[in-house]
């Protein structure tokens, strides 16, 4: 989480000890996944949670103890049972937490990840996080070693070269994602599953949302989408409507024809598949080229506003344009679920909601009229 980072960096700047708690991994409905952290302070503040309560005191006594000792542990939490001081997750969840001590000493590595988050690059933190019980065969002591990447750039070293590279080319992988998670090695790099667990905390660059057609309902769409963690863009042909006083919540707007935008921004690789669209001109001569464009890019999710008499003429002349079922298939519209709003608001929701279920594979119904767990899996 950014906000945890950011305390972490500041207070490591500051000369402080800090003990930093992060989900490294988890089964079931576990509240929060990889890469959710809480960080506790030598004074004894808190920043970020892990599970949303049910853990955070346990882990608070476990971060002041490795605060003290500067001995990092792996801790492992389950189903809370029926004793009346039992620490577990109430949700059914599992989850483990690596609680790590941060001190000046990070401080370098810590400048790189803040430099690139600055910069709008990815990168990522590998963290050696477990190693097999009872092997006698690492006497450099591999618990909590670190590497930093940053494109091709590495700092730190988990202490062997071999290991290095191959954590390194791994956790690149990740990192294109925008995924957080566990890798297993041997102690020499071996890609054999067992020896040593390491985490990759991955620091993507934010997820692109851009949003054709400066109306109000844009102005709503670009606030939630903003809130979602997007980086909002909103396009239009029209200078008189392409204002950024109109659209205080984007992070640019964008004075062009929309096909031409995003064909330009595919060209110059700043479009991928994370990337949302919302196409809320409803007019054929900016829809229906840039539907044609977008539907034939691997994008996560591409949503038009209109009637269904417009969906209806829409598809029509989606299909002349050449178009094959399956892609018009991905189109959502008209565009969000059907919660029954009607401001600008209540419609941003809907939109925004149908973009969630369509990342994580939720089906928009009610949770009490499905069964099975309430989160999704990755």
């Amino acid at each position: 989480m950014p906000d945890v980072f950011d305390e972490l960096h500041r207070r490591c700047r500051a000369g402080e000890q800090v003990a930093l708690a992060t989900v490294v991994a988890t089964w079931r409905s576990a509240p929060q996944p990889p890469g959710a952290a809480m960080l506790v302070a030598a004074d004894g503040t808190v920043t970020g949670s892990v599970s949303g309560g049910c853990v955070e005191a346990d882990l608070y006594e476990r971060a002041r103890h490795v605060l003290d000792t500067g001995v990092p542990e792996l801790v492992h939490y389950g189903v809370s049972d029926d004793e009346a001081y039992a620490v577990g997750l109430t949700c059914g969840g599992l989850l483990d937490v690596f609680v790590e001590r941060f001190d000046g000493d990070a401080l370098a590595q810590l400048d790189v990840v803040a430099g690139a988050r600055q910069a709008g690059e990815p990168a990522a933190v590998v963290t050696c996080v477990a190693a097999d019980a009872g092997d006698t065969s690492d006497p450099a002591g591999r618990l909590g070693r670190r590497l930093v990447l940053t494109g091709r750039r590495v700092t730190g070293s988990l202490g062997d070269d071999r290991l290095d590279d191959a954590a390194a080319d791994d956790a690149l992988g990740l990192l294109a994602a925008g995924h957080s998670g566990i890798l297993g090695y041997g102690y020499q790099g071996q890609r054999r599953g067992s020896g040593l667990s390491l985490f990759v905390a991955a620091y993507a660059t934010a997820p692109r949302m851009i949003v054709f057609g400066a109306i109000d309902f844009a102005a709503a769409v670009a606030h939630i989408g903003a809130f979602l963690g997007y980086r909002v863009t909103v396009c239009d042909a029209r200078p008189v409507f392409a204002t950024g006083r109109r659209f205080p919540e984007a992070h640019e707007v964008v004075v062009r024809w929309p096909h031409r935008y995003l064909r330009d921004e595919i060209d110059a690789g700043r479009v991928d598949g994370r990337t949302v669209i919302c196409v809320l001109t409803h007019d054929p001569k900016f829809d229906v080229p840039l539907l044609a464009l977008a539907l034939r890019q691997p994008l996560a999710y591409v949503g038009a506003m209109g009637s269904r008499r417009t969906h209806d003429e829409r598809h029509e002349l989606l299909r002349e344009a050449g178009l094959s079922t399956a892609q018009l298939d991905r189109l959502a519209s008209p565009i969000g679920l059907d919660l029954g709003g009607r401001t600008p608001e209540e419609t941003a929701v809907s939109v925004a909601a149908q973009i969630v279920a369509a990342r994580w594979g939720g089906s928009g119904r009610p949770l009490a009229a499905t069964d099975g767990p309430i989160h999704h899996a990755d």
